[in-house]
Formats: structure tokens, C-alpha cells, sequence
């Protein structure tokens, strides 16, 4: 291995995305889906846990995410699962905010 911890990564300024907006970045290879949500940045893994399918067209129900493929249901905030098909978490990554800047890191 021998790899260092990635540094924060900025993907563009804190006003692009609106309320309820999400986008796909690129991180160290792996899309990351970044929502804003209640005022506050949020990103996670562009993978369904269940099936391996993108998640970042599912439908936004409060703070969950619903995959359109099996209905698989995740937490934002977490990552957690909240209904099956899927059973394992989605990995997420810390958002900061700098002069503007969103930030964020692969903490993997």
C-alpha cells in the first residue's frame, strides 16, 4: 500500500449546487455523488450497494436516497442502509467548506 491519506480535493464553489440539488464528481477515481440538503453538503459513493448500479438519480425522500433500480433506501447523511434489497452501508466522504471552496476528501 504505502499510500498517504488524500488531501481535500475542492470540486468547485459552495453556491453551484440550489436546495435539494445533487452532482457527480470524480474522486481518486470513484464517483461521488454530492447533495445539498437542508443548507448542509453531503457526499456519498455513486453505487448502490445491492447491485453495484449508480445511485445519484434515485428519488430524494427527506433525508433518504431511493435507488430506481430495486428501491434499495440509504441515509445522505450516513450512508446507512434504511431498506432492503441492499444491507450494507455506502461509503461516504466529509464535505468542508473553505472561503467558498467545497471541499471534499477520500478518507477510504
Amino acid at each position: 500500500m504505502g499510500e498517504t491519506m488524500s488531501e481535500w480535493q475542492t470540486i468547485g464553489k459552495d453556491t453551484m449546487l440550489a436546495e435539494g440539488e445533487r452532482m457527480v464528481v470524480e474522486l481518486d477515481g470513484t464517483d461521488v455523488v454530492v447533495f445539498k440538503l437542508n443548507g448542509s453538503f453531503y457526499a456519498l459513493e455513486d453505487v448502490c450497494t445491492h447491485d453495484g448500479a449508480e445511485i445519484a438519480s434515485g428519488m430524494l425522500e427527506g433525508c433518504d436516497i431511493v435507488c430506481l433500480r430495486h428501491g434499495a433506501r440509504f441515509c445522505i447523511k450516513t450512508g446507512a442502509v434504511k431498506s432492503a434489497p441492499a444491507y450494507e452501508a455506502i461509503t461516504t466522504f466529509p464535505v468542508q467548506i473553505v472561503s467558498g471552496e467545497l471541499q471534499i476528501k477520500d478518507t477510504r
